[in-house]
Parts: C-alpha cells; sequence; structure tokens
C-alpha cells in the first residue's frame, strides 16, 4: 500500500479513537438538538446536519430535534400577501399567522422526519400540542401584546420517553396550547431548553449562525471554547452579551441550573458542526457547564 494511502487511513483511524471516550460517556444519554439558522435553508447543511444526528442514534446517543421554521413562516406569510411584523424582535402573531406558522412548521417537520427516515433510522414528528408535551401562557414583549406567542410554563415528557423506549427519533414541532386549548407559537430555543430541562438531557446543542460566544463580538480570536456559568453570568453582567446572543445565553444558563449537564452553541453554516464539537477533543463552538463541571479534553 502506498504509504500516502496508509497515512490517509491512519488519520481516520486516530479520529474514530478521539470519539470513543465520548461515546461511552453519553451512551444512552439524551441531546437535545435546537435546530434553526441558515442550516434549515441551504439544502447541503441541512443532509449535514440530519446525517450528524443519526449518527449519534445509530452510536448510542439519544437524540430529540427541536426545530424552528421562522424564515419559512416569513415566506409564506409574504406568498399570501401579509406583511411579517416584529415587536422587540419577535413576530407578532395573530389567527391568520398562526395559521401560516403551523401549517409551514408541519411541513418543515415532516420533511426532517423524511429526510431521517431515508438514512435508515426510525423518526416520527410530533408537535407541542401531541400528548400535552407544551403547555403555554400568552408571552407579553415588554408589557405588550404580540398575538399567539407562547411562553412554556409545564412539559409533559411522557411521550418524548415512550418514543424514545421504543427507538424512534422525536423531530419536535415549537407549538403548544394554552389551557383554554388555544394554539401558539413557541420560540424554538425557549421550546428546546424547556424540554432539555424536562427530560434532563446531558447535552443541549443549539445550532445557530454564528461561530459561538465571544468575550468581543469583533474579534474572532476571542471566541470562548469552555464557558461556566458563573462566567458567563459576569459576560452578561459586564455588558458584552448583547443582541440575540443575549436570550440564548440565559437560556444555557436556565439549562445547566436545571440539570442539564452541558450546553453547546456552534455555528451550524460549518459542515457536520455536532460531530466535530461533540466528538474532537477541542470542539468548535462554545460548551457551557455547570461550575462544578469538569472539563472534558483529552489531550
Amino acid at each position: 500500500m502506498e504509504e500516502k494511502n496508509m497515512k490517509e487511513i491512519m488519520e481516520k483511524a486516530e479520529v474514530l479513537i478521539e470519539a470513543l471516550p465520548y461515546i461511552q460517556r453519553f451512551n444512552r444519554k439524551i441531546i437535545v438538538v435546537k435546530y434553526g439558522g441558515s442550516a434549515m435553508v441551504d439544502e447541503e447543511l441541512k443532509k449535514n446536519v440530519i446525517q450528524d444526528v443519526t449518527l449519534l442514534k445509530l452510536v448510542g446517543f439519544k437524540p430529540i430535534i427541536v426545530h424552528g421554521g421562522g424564515k419559512e413562516i416569513s415566506k409564506w406569510v409574504g406568498k399570501v400577501g401579509m406583511e411579517p411584523e416584529f415587536v422587540n424582535g419577535l413576530r407578532k402573531t395573530d389567527a391568520a399567522t398562526m395559521e401560516i406558522a403551523e401549517m409551514v412548521l408541519g411541513k418543515v417537520n415532516k420533511s426532517l422526519v423524511q429526510m431521517v427516515e431515508s438514512l435508515g433510522v426510525n423518526a416520527i414528528g410530533i408537535s407541542g400540542k401531541d400528548g400535552g408535551l407544551l403547555k403555554v401562557d400568552k408571552k407579553l414583549s415588554n408589557g405588550q401584546d404580540i398575538g399567539f406567542v407562547g411562553d412554556v410554563k409545564e412539559v409533559n415528557p411522557k411521550i418524548l420517553y415512550d418514543l424514545l423506549e421504543k427507538d424512534f427519533l422525536p423531530i419536535v414541532c415549537p407549538v403548544g396550547m394554552d389551557d383554554e386549548f388555544n394554539t401558539y407559537n413557541i420560540n424554538a430555543d425557549d421550546a428546546a431548553c424547556a424540554i432539555a430541562r424536562a427530560v434532563k438531557a446531558e447535552k443541549l446543542a443549539f445550532l445557530t449562525d454564528i461561530e459561538g460566544v465571544y468575550k468581543d463580538p469583533e474579534d474572532k480570536d476571542t471566541l470562548i471554547s469552555e464557558l461556566p456559568v458563573s462566567d458567563a453570568r459576569k459576560l452578561i453582567e459586564d455588558g458584552y452579551i448583547g443582541g440575540g446572543m443575549l436570550p440564548k445565553l440565559n437560556n444555557c444558563i436556565d439549562a445547566i441550573e436545571n440539570g442539564v449537564s452541558r450546553v453547546h452553541i456552534l455555528d451550524g453554516r460549518i459542515a457536520h458542526c455536532l460531530l466535530l464539537e461533540i466528538f474532537t477533543n477541542r470542539g468548535i463552538g462554545t460548551a457551557i457547564l455547570g461550575d462544578k463541571e469538569t472539563k472534558f479534553y483529552h489531550e
């Protein structure tokens, strides 16, 4: 065998061996993947994400996908001649918009099921309405009514446990109901965080359109690989975190403080970002962990 070919084969073997301790540690553990952003729009990236999650399932993880669909909803709202309306960065959802959102999210949900099934893994798409999975209260934005947008107040994870036990990969659409059984749209980050807390997930991974958490967003060299909760709080207090990262980081802190072992913020635009973060020593995004958690680098 040529030396070059042998070198390539040995490099592949090293990659697999590097992944071994992570596979051992997280075998049979639940990982919640919040799937959104550009990785949902680009077909090649979509395929990569689904391949990653399917591989996690096949090597012994118990993944749950919670997906968004904001860009697709905006597209369809425009197609029917309506203007998307936002209040303080949150979509205002009247009854007509809610109807469109539920239809679009259902379409996205089943397309993801189809992709997972095509890779030989059984998947089931459910909405937060199924089995009373997600119960909500009306969400206000700085006191303003933004329509049928919900805050998750209760999660009934029984349906998820049942599906995982039967070896299915659950794919959750972020729609829920209030006490009067009205339908509400839920921010997918909030839904993923609530579900991860309820099932005491070992990991929660957010696929985003940024590389991770920066101490200085203007300086790409300040990417933080591992961030204890106390340091995350200090970054927020000192004003380093703003924009869309602020609610996301608060969600991460909330998840850690409610039983999730580790939260990852990843750039979904990078092919196979989930595998690179979970199965390699250095990872590529930001891992947020409890202050008592030990680092898990094998170097």
